[in-house]
């Protein structure tokens, strides 16, 4: 089993991710939930992390973290996620609470108290993670990996050439590349092949609680994919949750990459170095390049469907 911490701003994608490692307690131990400022405002992402728990039924610890970007303001992302960050569902209360502690504290005592190594699961700005490996460096030798969504091989989405999550912190992602920590990327292209179709996602229209939930998400999500008449939406961080799951559906190479943080075309952009003579840099990262997108969808609706029937019991 895996002692797994979660970073993120949800965000739909991020609901997902959390959803598929809450289904897996046999894989997963899930020590705790951090937000951080990224796809809205840390305060709105931090409530969607509790409504995820509450979707699912679920007692995990979120705890709040970095509110903005190292150097830059925040900028959010209403127009894929909504107002809210996390546009469809309703809950007329949020019955749970947050653990007082500010994010960064918060990782460093889950991972210093856990029995083992633990996985840090990294699916927004990374503003979070190179605070702890700043302020916490102790904590460096018991993180095995860390496995991210972010950047990309070779284009960007939020840029030309830059992901939204290293666009929006890109000296944090610069600071976790560099850290010496095993990573596991899952950029824009692998996420754009783990796509679920539209007309997938009304088969969550009439199942139980979650897949209700999951329904309300993917039913607001894919309204940006429809705008741009594209058939499917991609589940970009669900990709490093499934990787650790199911590594045989996924392709990946192993590269160096680093993390451009100037250009006023490029700033943000995570540089992979392709070339294959001597002498090239140590690779840090496994890159994930792409996804058999009909087992990954599946996997995703057997995790769903599991929680229905625990939400049920």
């Amino acid at each position: 089993m895996r002692n797994v911490l979660i970073d993120c701003d949800p965000g739909h994608d991020d609901a997902l991710a959390i959803l598929l490692t809450l289904a897996n307690p046999e894989n997963f131990r899930l020590l705790g939930i951090t937000t951080v400022g990224g796809n809205q405002t840390l305060e709105k992402v931090s409530e969607n992390a509790l409504k995820v728990l509450m979707a699912a039924d679920k007692r995990i610890p979120v705890a709040k973290g970095a509110d903005s970007p190292l150097i830059s303001p925040l900028k959010v992302a209403p127009e894929a996620h909504g107002d809210s960050g996390m546009d469809g569902p309703v809950f007329d209360k949020i019955t749970l609470e947050y653990d007082n502690r500010h994010g960064v504290e918060f990782l460093k005592d889950k991972i210093l108290e856990a029995e083992g190594k633990v996985t840090i699961i990294a699916l927004g700005p990374l503003t979070n993670i190179a605070l702890l490996l700043k302020t916490f460096p102790k904590v460096k030798d018991r993180i095995e990996t860390i496995a991210l969504m972010g950047g990309s091989y070779s284009s960007g989405n939020a840029t030309a050439a830059a992901e939204f999550n290293f666009y929006i912190d890109p000296h944090a992602a610069y600071m976790v590349f560099h850290s010496g920590i095993p990573i596991i990327q899952a950029g824009t292209e692998v996420s754009q092949a783990a796509s679920i179709l539209h007309s997938e996602i009304d088969e969550f229209k009439d199942g139980g609680r979650v897949s209700r939930f999951v329904y309300e998400l993917l039913e607001f999500y894919a309204k940006f994919s429809k705008g741009l008449n594209i058939d499917r939406s991609p589940i970009f961080d669900a990709c490093p949750v499934m990787y650790i799951l199911h590594p045989e559906i996924f392709t990946h190479g192993d590269y160096h990459v680093d993390i451009e943080l100037q250009g006023n075309l490029t700033a943000g952009m995570s540089v992979t170095d392709k070339r294959v003579w001597y002498n090239m840099p140590k690779p840090n990262t496994k890159v994930l390049l792409s996804v058999d997108r009909e087992k990954f969808v599946a996997y995703l609706k057997k995790a769903i469907y599991r929680l229905d029937t625990e939400a049920q019991a």
